[in-house]
């Protein structure tokens, strides 16, 4: 094609000459292929040699076009390099093109040089096609031999720690049967999801002889795996319709079981071998025995992680099937139950309408509280503020709160003996909770509890008597003053004044922990002791409002440590028919308030025996006896108003024998005898403690029937003394003002120290190691848990309304004169009839009490 159009032009332009030029304008380009030239120029150029042949010249203006392509393929070449090295990607293609603009990297000299052809190129895809296949054989080679030491590792892994099938179950659901084919296939696979689900369950572990048998597991790891996988099971043994494809997510779904190991024979180093593994048994428990708030420390508590499809009873039927093949043949069974609640799984829920309202109305408060302050630091500097605006103000209640001011009719030492009995119920309470938890060496901490010294947290009954006593005291004390000065006396506003002391308070601590608390944390046994108690507070709160809980047993009562709010209040309501009796007739009165307490005693003593019950937590405790206990006697008011009784006796002693004169002998009989009360009442129960301890119901019907008389004479005489100025280091030290603080305080401590235990309790996510039981009971994060949730409970609910009390109630003027013959006549008829309320001295005296005491006087912001 090329030769004809030559020709044309050498016509043209003429022969000789002409065609030397055209020749030597090829041989000598005046410009280079990167200028792109126009070859015309140099072809039309005059040669110096007109004879060169036609042939030579056809080859080389071949040669520059072939050099043309080949400069074109090279600038390809370099636009494809630069581009791998700006984008790495791993798929095949990638690699491929990898390899081209290798190769062509690799031969960037030869093409500079222009020797790079198209044959070239065809060369190298072949060699690089090679290359790839190799790399390919290489890979499978690679992931063939990896394949095949995960499926070892794995079988060794799984060998030592087999993993629960749940749908083993022959009622298990298809969801949990195709979720736990999903899941084994993973962990055969050494999927990390699945590896993660295997290892968050428990774990056999060492010092089993040392009770390390509760094995909680990985909560945290079990509750965070979301995975989604493909579901494909293939099974030749059966038809293909069992065959399904698709994508479905996996949840991980902790269940907490319960294994209750049963020893049939009498074999002598089996049962010791079972006395070491369940730590000598402080306290022996069942399936059956209620466990939100006393441990079942009898049972094995172990954690399993499962997929989210599985039921509590696909889990409890795996984990006992578990249990029988490994005792199999041993003489040893297990007794096996996982609770539908003890199962959790994260699912975000949105909040039902009375979780929203709980917390709507608690914002609404603190609302409230902050407007009610700003109004009162805005106003402080005017002569007169709207005293209704300012009964919610946090300066004005925490001013109140921390005052250590007095009035002079005070009776001072109740308030160090209150504080006392608070801080040694604190500890009992917390000597309770903490056994829920799981120690490394629960042995070794039986065996260092079981002493007699413990007696100070298992006396936990003896704590609360001071208090009913003072709430007698206290009530009496108040209206004996006032009948003794004439003054009218309302019942109304008495029976108001109580409940706007001790309702607010518990209903918003109700309404927190049934609403509020369950949303705050998670862990192993949250659901149990925050959940379970949550859901038996939306049955049953009405109970605790109308104080009446107390008779429907422990097992199903709202707040179980609110029991003593319920007792207090049905003896406080009767309390004024004991006192006019005694105001009315006092040998009669003495005589049937004595009678009383005899008749309680008595009672005390008997029932004790005849249904084996224990007042007191000895080694060894029965579950169900400690529940019998509080049902049958310890939230029974009349088993319990022989120390309300004397708490009234003392009140009026307290004002009848006001100023007496005792000579020192009379003071140290009194300190002897008081000491030897105190000593009966701590040392006698002692040996009950003792790890070697066999329930006795003599020792228990005694300590029962006389232990709150001894504990209760001791501070009673305290009080008298130190009242009618008989005060040494002792009796000064239970006065000191600081502990008018823990007065006002004392009613919030009470009501939040079992939310602040049992909630560390249900966030326990991990196994710890006991080193002695003074590092256990002084937990400085609780004690301020305790102390800030009092301060916000007391002045955002209690002294607020209190305000409000003494808003509605106003304080009467006193009563005017009358004759003293007539005087007892007018108190009995003022005792029936709606009448006031009690002078400045008694009514700071009253109005300082704890809620479980009777707060007749209006509240101290009235001062």
């Amino acid at each position: 094609m090329l030769l004809p159009i030559l020709l044309i032009i050498s016509a043209l332009v003429g022969l000789g000459q002409a065609m030397n030029g055209a020749a030597a304008a090829v041989l000598n380009p005046t410009c280079s292929l990167k200028d792109n030239c126009n070859l015309g120029d140099n072809l039309l150029a005059t040669p110096e040699n007109a004879e060169a042949s036609n042939d030579k010249l056809e080859s080389q203006i071949a040669s520059i076009f072939e050099d043309k392509v080949n400069y074109s393929l090279k600038l390809f070449a370099d636009d494809a390099t630069a581009t791998q090295t700006a984008t790495t990607t791993t798929t095949t293609t990638v690699l491929e093109l990898s390899g081209n603009l290798s190769d062509h990297h690799h031969h960037h000299q030869l093409l500079s040089d222009g020797n790079f052809t198209i044959s070239h190129l065809k060369s190298n895809e072949s060699e690089r096609e090679e290359q790839l296949d190799q790399e390919h054989e290489e890979e499978d080679q690679i992931e063939n031999d990896e394949r095949v030491y995960l499926y070892n590792i794995g079988k060794r892994f799984l060998a030592i720690s087999q993993p629960f099938d749940a749908s083993r179950n022959p009622d298990a659901s298809t969801q949990c049967r195709s979720q736990m084919r999903q899941y084994l296939d993973a962990l055969d696979n050494f999927d990390l999801w699945a590896l993660k689900m295997h290892d968050a369950s428990g774990k056999l572990n060492s010092g089993i002889l040392n009770g390390n048998i509760n094995q909680p597991g990985d909560f945290d790891q079990c509750m965070g795996i979301r995975q989604k996988v493909r579901r494909q099971h293939r099974r030749p043994y059966h038809d293909h319709h069992d065959n399904d494809s698709g994508d479905t997510i996996i949840r991980g779904q902790y269940c907490l079981a319960y294994a209750q190991p049963v020893l049939p024979h009498k074999s002598k180093r089996l049962q010791t071998f079972f006395k070491l593994l369940q730590s000598h048994g402080p306290f022996k428990s069942e399936f059956n025995d209620p466990g939100h708030r006393v441990p079942r420390y009898s049972l094995i508590n172990w954690g399993i992680c499962v997929p989210a499809g599985c039921t509590a009873r696909d889990v409890e039927y795996s984990v006992a099937e578990y249990l029988n093949n490994q005792t199999a043949f041993t003489g040893i069974s297990f007794n096996v139950r996982v609770e539908p609640q003890m199962c959790q799984s994260k699912d975000q829920e949105p909040w039902d309408r009375n979780t929203t309202w709980a917390v709507r109305f608690f914002v609404l408060v603190l609302s409230v509280a902050i407007l009610s302050t700003i109004y009162d630091r805005c106003t402080k500097a005017q002569s007169q503020q709207n005293a209704w605006c300012t009964v919610f103000s946090l300066d004005k209640n925490l001013r109140w709160l921390f005052s250590t001011s007095s009035s002079p009719g005070d009776i001072e030492a109740v308030h160090g003996i209150r504080f006392l009995n608070a801080l040694m119920l604190i500890f009992s309470h917390k000597s309770m909770a903490m056994f829920f938890n799981p120690y490394n060496n629960r042995t070794a901490m039986s065996e260092s509890l079981g002493q007699p010294w413990t007696v100070i947290g298992r006396a936990a009954s003896l704590y609360t008597d001071p208090f009913l006593l003072f709430s007698g005291m206290l009530t009496s004390y108040s209206l004996f003053g006032r009948l003794m000065k004439q003054q009218p006396i309302r019942l109304k506003n008495e029976y108001i004044s109580r409940l706007m002391r001790i309702v607010p308070p518990l209903a918003a601590l109700i309404l927190f922990c049934t609403y509020v608390l369950p949303l705050w944390g998670s862990g192993p046994q949250w659901n149990l002791v925050v959940g379970h108690h949550a859901d038996i507070c939306k049955k049953h709160w009405w109970r605790n409002l109308l104080f009446i809980h107390n008779y429907f047993g422990f097992s199903e009562m709202c707040l179980t440590h609110t029991h003593h709010l319920g007792i207090d209040t049905e003896l406080f309501a009767v309390a004024p028919i004991f006192i006019l009796g005694l105001w009315r007739w006092p040998r009669r009165g003495l005589f049937a308030l004595l009678l009383l307490c005899t008749v309680g005693t008595a009672a005390r003593y008997y029932t004790t025996i005849v249904n084996q019950l224990s007042n007191y937590i000895y080694f060894g405790t029965n579950i169900q006896r400690l529940f019998r206990t509080a049902d049958y006697m310890y939230s029974f008011p009349p088993h319990r108003s022989t120390v309300y009784i004397m708490g009234i006796l003392l009140g009026y002693a307290l004002r009848k024998f006001q100023g007496i004169k005792l000579s020192s002998g009379q003071l140290r009989l009194g300190w002897l005898g008081a000491t030897i009360c105190l000593l009966a009442s701590v040392l006698g129960p002692a040996p009950m403690g003792d790890i070697n301890y066999v329930y006795n119901s003599t020792h228990a019907a005694i300590y029962a029937a006389f232990a709150p008389i001894a504990w209760c004479l001791f501070f009673s005489w305290i009080v008298f003394v130190s009242h009618n100025g008989y005060k040494n280091k002792f009796t000064q030290m239970f006065s000191w003002r600081g502990f008018q603080v823990s007065t006002k305080l004392s009613y919030a401590i009470y009501l939040t120290q079992f939310p602040v235990f049992f909630y560390n309790v249900g966030r326990r996510r991990h196994i710890h190691h006991y080193y002695n039981f003074v590092s256990i009971i002084l937990d400085t994060n609780e004690f301020i848990s305790i102390f800030l949730a009092s301060v916000a409970l007391t002045v955002l609910f209690d002294a607020p309304f209190q305000n409000i009390k003494k808003l509605l109630i106003k304080r009467p003027a006193p009563a005017t004169s009358s004759t003293s013959s007539s005087s007892a006549k007018a108190a009995a008829t003022q005792l029936t009839t709606p009448m006031t309320t009690t002078s400045n001295g008694v009514e700071k005296a009253a109005a300082e009490v704890p809620a479980r005491t009777l707060v007749t006087a209006p509240h101290p912001h009235a001062d």
